[in-house]
């Protein structure tokens, strides 16, 4: 049997060896890259955590929700406060305008024109004052109760208008405590009880027994139903036992006129626009119905000094905004109505008319306003006078 044939290795060339290498085995796996491999819940805690939070904030319930709150209140409130405070500084810019619902000459209108032309040259502004007269002052207070709350539209109130008329008109429009911001009082209005010279006493007590002896035989006028002089009256008769027959009029001076006259025995009235009367004998004067003596009659008593007590009955008048005027503007205004009353030449004009000049801050105005409001309302109560 023939051998194979055994091929000879070429000279020159050295036998070759392959390197050994393993044999992959079928099912082997093949090692990936090393990579830090990630837990499919590591970051779950956190990013349920910040999620909870961010609903919280969202909705109000977390710490992080109050301080973003606060914080956020604190930012807007310091801006209005800079922004007052600017606008306060700045205040005015353009002419005011001061409303008295009154006609002019009586005792409100004369206070506001004073003060209006010392806070005129303060303020390099003109300071105009306007009439519109109507309806006890309703028709003015109105006005102003609707007017922009910017402090270019200004009020001159007084006892009738802040404190009576709403016990008297029950469908006013407006409120006359909540609808305005009080500024400062401008001046008291105190109120003299005349009588006609031809009337046998001197005092008042000898009024008083005058009366008693003859309950409803003198007559007492006053400018109308309801008005401060007509509540006098009403103070007084109560507090003294004194009864008058109460004859209203449609205005002081034809009141005044008929007490001069002798058709009318008696007359409370301010003492502004009095005085001359007095001066010149038309009138007797027996008393003042306030505090305190009035400056231009300082020779005339007070009830209380003439023996009747708690008969106290004065008129004031005073500067208020309609609700919502920034407070800094209502307090700088209060501030210089505060220096143009305590001027020596306003005081000396206030008292020679027969006003008592009275500044005060915007929070003892408004304590004055509630309480005559309260007093008033119980005394019209009573004596069930109504003008609607």
């Amino acid at each position: 049997m023939a051998r194979p044939m055994t091929m000879p290795t070429p000279r020159g060339e050295a036998s070759r060896t392959e390197p050994t290498q393993p044999i992959p085995r079928a099912d082997a796996r093949q090692p990936e890259p090393t990579q830090p491999i990630p837990r499919a819940n590591a970051n779950r805690p956190a990013l349920t955590t910040a999620l909870r939070i961010a609903r919280a904030i969202a909705n109000g319930r977390s710490p992080i929700a109050a301080v973003v709150r606060a914080l956020t209140c604190l930012l807007v409130a310091t801006f209005a406060v800079t922004a007052q405070a600017q606008s306060a500084t700045d205040y005015p810019t353009r002419s005011v305008l001061m409303i008295v619902p009154f006609p002019p000459g009586g005792g409100t209108d004369s206070s506001a024109r004073l003060v209006a032309q010392k806070l005129s040259e303060a303020w390099k502004q003109q300071v105009v004052v306007e009439n519109r007269g109507g309806a006890a002052g309703i028709v003015g207070v109105e006005l102003v109760a609707r007017a922009k709350p910017d402090g270019y539209t200004l009020l001159v109130g007084n006892v009738g208008t802040q404190a009576i008329n709403s016990s008297l008109y029950k469908k006013l429009s407006y409120d006359s405590q909540r609808d305005f911001e009080p500024i400062s009082l401008i001046s008291e209005l105190p109120i003299v009880l005349m009588v006609t010279p031809s009337l046998p006493v001197k005092t008042v007590a000898e009024l008083v027994a005058l009366a008693k002896a003859e309950p409803g035989k003198y007559t007492a006028a006053s400018s109308g139903v309801g008005n401060s002089t007509h509540l006098a009256l009403e103070i007084f008769q109560s507090a003294s036992g004194a009864r008058f027959t109460h004859v209203p009029y449609k205005g002081g001076s034809q009141a005044a006129a008929d007490v001069m006259a002798g058709h009318a025995h008696i007359q409370f009235d301010s003492v502004l626009g009095s005085t001359t009367r007095i001066g010149s004998g038309k009138v007797k004067a027996l008393a003042v119905a306030s505090k305190a003596r009035a400056p231009a009659l300082p020779n005339v008593p007070t009830l209380a000094e003439a023996g009747v007590a708690d008969s106290e009955m004065g008129s004031w008048v005073g500067l208020l905004a309609p609700k919502g005027t920034p407070a800094a503007i209502v307090d700088k205004i209060a501030a210089d109505v505060r220096v143009a009353v305590a001027r020596a030449d306003l005081q000396a004009i206030f008292i020679d008319q027969g006003a008592t000049p009275r500044s005060t801050t915007p929070a003892e105005f408004g304590r004055i306003i509630g309480e005559d409001t309260r007093r008033f309302a119980e005394l019209i109560k009573r004596l069930g006078i109504s003008m609607e």
